[in-house]
C-alpha cells in the first residue's frame, strides 16, 4: 500500500501544516460536524451519540494536524490514520485495544454513510476499508444460579425500600433490562396479570415487550400495594422506581443499592445492574433458551452482541473437560 504522503506522522506526534492550516480545517470540518451531531444525538441514546462524537472528534483533530478537514478525506487518509491507531498508545502507555480500534473506525463508517445519504458528499472513503477483527469479550462476573438467589432473597423486608430493592431485583433477572430503561419505567410499561413489561424508547430508541417471571411480576405487585405510595412525591411522579426523597433512580444509584445486596448475600464479586443482564442471558442458554429469543429479550439490534454469551457456555465446557477428563490435566 502506498501512503497518502501528505500523511507521514503518527497519531499523537508532530504536525504537517501550520496553525493557520490547522484552525481552517477545523472550521471547514465544523459544519459536517454539527449536521451529524444533530443526526445522532436524534438517531441514539445520549451515550451511544456521546461515543460517536469523542471518536469523530478525535479523527477530526488528527486530520486538522494535517490541515485536512472532513471533505478532504481519500481512503488513502483513512488507511494511514487505521496505522497510527494500530502503533498509537495510550496515556499509561498500551496500545489501543482491537476494540477500541474498530469503534473509532466504525464511527468514521457512521459519519461518511450520513454525510453521502445527506449529500454532503459524494463519495465514502471508509467504504473499502476493512477493519480490524474485534476482541471477543466475555461478559465478566456472571452469577451463578445459587448467587442470584441468595441475593434475591436476601432482600427480605416490608419497608418501602425493601419491597422496591426487591421487585428492582427481580426485574433485572427476569427481563435483563439495562439499568438506563428500568429507571425509566412507568407503572402504566407494566401489566402484571399479563406478565409482561414493556421497555419504550430503549437502546436505539427501540420499543420492545419482554416477558415476566411470576416471581418478579409478585415483587412488582407488592411494591405497588404497600410501598411505592410511601415515598415522597409519589403522587406526583410518573415514574415507577423511585429514589429515597421521590425522584429518579439513576444508575449510579442503582448499581449501588445491587451492590450493597450482593455485599450483604456474602458474594465476593463486583455486582452491578448489567451484572444480572449477563447472568440472565447465560442462564437462559444453559437451560436451552434460543439465541435470537435472548436476543429479543436483551434488545440487542445484531445477532452478534449476544452470540458471546454461547462463548461462556464454551468456556464452562472447557473448565469441564479440564477438570474431569482423564486427559484433561
Amino acid at each position: 500500500m502506498t501512503q497518502n504522503p501528505r500523511i507521514r506522522e503518527g497519531i499523537h506526534g508532530g504536525t504537517l501544516s501550520t496553525p493557520f492550516h490547522r484552525v481552517r480545517a477545523a472550521e471547514r470540518s465544523g459544519k459536517l460536524l454539527r449536521a451529524f451531531e444533530d443526526h445522532v444525538f436524534v438517531r441514539y441514546a445520549p451515550k451511544t451519540a456521546t461515543g460517536y462524537m469523542r471518536a469523530v472528534g478525535v479523527f477530526v483533530a488528527w486530520l486538522a494536524s494535517r490541515g485536512l478537514a472532513l471533505s478532504d478525506v481519500k481512503t488513502d487518509d483513512v488507511l494511514a490514520y487505521q496505522m497510527d491507531l494500530v502503533s498509537a498508545r495510550k496515556k499509561d502507555g498500551k496500545p489501543y485495544s482491537s476494540y477500541d480500534q474498530l469503534h473509532r473506525l466504525s464511527s468514521l463508517k457512521t459519519l461518511y454513510r450520513f454525510l453521502v445519504r445527506r449529500g454532503l458528499m459524494l463519495f465514502d472513503p471508509t467504504a473499502a476499508v476493512e477493519y480490524p477483527r474485534a476482541d471477543k469479550r466475555l461478559p465478566r462476573g456472571v452469577l451463578s444460579i445459587h448467587e442470584v438467589r441468595r441475593l434475591i432473597d436476601g432482600c427480605d423486608g416490608m419497608t418501602p425500600e425493601v419491597l422496591r430493592d426487591r421487585a428492582i431485583l427481580e426485574t433485572l433477572y427476569a427481563t435483563g433490562i439495562r439499568a438506563s430503561e428500568l429507571m425509566n419505567l412507568k407503572p402504566t410499561d407494566i401489566d402484571t396479570d399479563e406478565k409482561v413489561l414493556r421497555v419504550l424508547l430503549g437502546k436505539g430508541r427501540k420499543d420492545r415487550n419482554v416477558p415476566l417471571t411470576s416471581a418478579a411480576a409478585d415483587a412488582i405487585e407488592a411494591y405497588l400495594a404497600d410501598g411505592r405510595s410511601l415515598f415522597p412525591l409519589a403522587a406526583h411522579s410518573p415514574l415507577l422506581f423511585l429514589a429515597q426523597r421521590g425522584g429518579k433512580m439513576h444508575v449510579a444509584t442503582l448499581n449501588e443499592m445491587v451492590q450493597a445486596w450482593a455485599k450483604k448475600a456474602g458474594i465476593k464479586k463486583r455486582v452491578t445492574c448489567h451484572t444480572f443482564r449477563h447472568s440472565v442471558a447465560t442462564h437462559l442458554l444453559k437451560g436451552g433458551a434460543d439465541i435470537r429469543h435472548i436476543q429479543v429479550l436483551l434488545g440487542h439490534s445484531s445477532l452478534s452482541s449476544t452470540e458471546r454469551y454461547t462463548h461462556v457456555e464454551i468456556s464452562d465446557l472447557k473448565k469441564a473437560v479440564r477438570d474431569a477428563h482423564p486427559r484433561g490435566k
